[in-house]
């Protein structure tokens, strides 16, 4: 989020340069390009979420698996019941 300059999901080559940067291992346009492209398998100029996350962790962690699990509940939309609970009573409570 803090290389999301624009708030789109994706970090570009300049947010990847000054990524690098900060963290002290500044890299040339060239070297940026085939890091993003090999993030991304070479289909986009710019890093997804998602392709940041499993760079990150690995495809096969179980880190990964429960981040995404998670992300995907968080776009679901079920409906949330509307109006007030039920009424219950004494012997329905746990």
């Amino acid at each position: 989020m803090e290389f999301d300059l624009n708030n789109q999901g994706e970090i570009d080559l300049m947010s990847v340069k000054r990524m690098m940067e900060k963290m002290g291992a500044p890299k040339t346009h060239l070297e940026l390009k085939k890091m993003i492209s090999e993030v991304t398998g070479g289909v986009s100029e710019t890093i997804s979420y998602q392709d940041f996350v499993n760079v990150m962790l690995g495809k096969r962690s179980a880190v990964l698996k429960l981040v995404m699990m998670f992300e995907g509940k968080a776009h679901e939309s079920n409906p949330k019941p509307s109006g007030p609970p039920p009424e219950r009573d004494i012997a329905s409570l746990p």
